[in-house]
Order: C-alpha cells, then structure tokens, then sequence
C-alpha cells in the first residue's frame, strides 16, 4: 500500500518517522507499507539465520532489520529477510543510528528474500535488477508458493540462477554445497 501520493527523495524517506512501528519500503520516490510477514515467511528467515550462524558466519555478519539503498528511476530502499554482510561492510555500519546499507558502502554478499503472496514482480523482477545494480554477489528468492528456491549470482554483470525444488540441496557460490534442501527451507523448520 503506498501512503502518499507525492513522491519523496531518499533524504526525506531516511529522515522520515511516523511514530509508528510500521516498516516501509521507499520505491521508485513512493513509501510503502510492509505488511507484518507471515508466519511462514518469518520461520523460514529464522532458520536460515540460524543455519547460517551454524555454519560459522559471525553474528555481527547476519542481519535481518537492515535496510539496503538501491538504484531506481527516483530514490529506492529495501527491506529484505536476511542479509550476510562481509567483514568490510559490518564494520562500515558499526556505530551507525540507523541500519542502513547506502550507496557508498560495499554491497552485502548475500541477499536473501522470502517471497509473499501477491509480491512476486517486487522479488523476481523489480529487486533482482536492484539488486543487480549493486552488484550484489549472490540473491536468493525463497518462494514457498511456488515451492522452489533460485539462488542468482553475479556473474560478469548479470545474474546467473539456479533452481532447487524438493530435496536437492542448495549450493551458494558465496558459502558452498549447503547440507539444507530446498524441502526442509521452504518447510521453515
């Protein structure tokens, strides 16, 4: 749901607050209510946090409230389900007053979204290019509507993807073979 109809800059969107608990995406100049996740989408980023954690990633490396800029026609921030940082980037957001990756930041290295019912365009089309255009290494789409997982990497400007579905397990060029399939994530458990 947008809230106003007239578009905002990325300054006033950062300065913005409405006293509310209420999170936003700021598209293309326009804010936009997130709606709470729901329960499903919300084990599943849980899960992979804690598989990540599992696998050594540092916890100041794993964040799940960050808010990353990005390039659109106007101004443009999302709100992804989980984020792995590198070393450079975690340091660069230390002591910041709020969680936000901006422009002049190294990207994340890993990217992960959990899709909702009637967001698909918002991950498959409009944050993959987004995404792209931060050079982000590695996006993951974890869709349990459609029961499948595609982890896109960044290979010489564009994004590669590969599919998994049922018990394959996921392979991330950032992190390795994974002993976690498609299955047990999209199950959130």
């Amino acid at each position: 749901m947008t809230v106003a109809s007239q578009k905002i800059s990325l300054e006033e969107y950062l300065n913005f607050d409405d006293g509310t608990d209420t999170r936003y995406e700021l598209d293309n100049g326009e804010l936009i209510v997130m709606p709470p996740e729901s329960e499903l989408n919300r084990r599943i980023a849980s899960l992979l946090y804690i598989y990540f954690a599992q696998q050594g990633i540092p916890s100041h490396r794993l964040t799940m409230k960050t808010e990353i800029v990005v390039s659109s026609s106007r101004a443009g921030s999302r709100l992804p389900d989980l984020m792995v940082l590198s070393e450079e980037l975690a340091t660069a957001l230390e002591g910041s007053s709020r969680s936000t990756i901006m422009m002049d930041m190294p990207p994340p290295l890993l990217v992960v979204e959990v899709v909702s019912p009637h967001q698909e365009n918002r991950d498959y089309r409009y944050k993959r290019s987004e995404y792209a255009a931060r050079r982000i290494p590695e996006y993951w789409i974890v869709d349990p509507i459609q029961q499948r997982v595609t982890v896109l990497e960044w290979v010489e400007g564009l994004y590669e993807e590969v599919v998994y579905t049922g018990e394959n397990a996921i392979a991330s060029p950032v992190l390795g073979v994974l002993e976690l399939t498609a299955s047990r994530l999209l199950q959130g458990r």
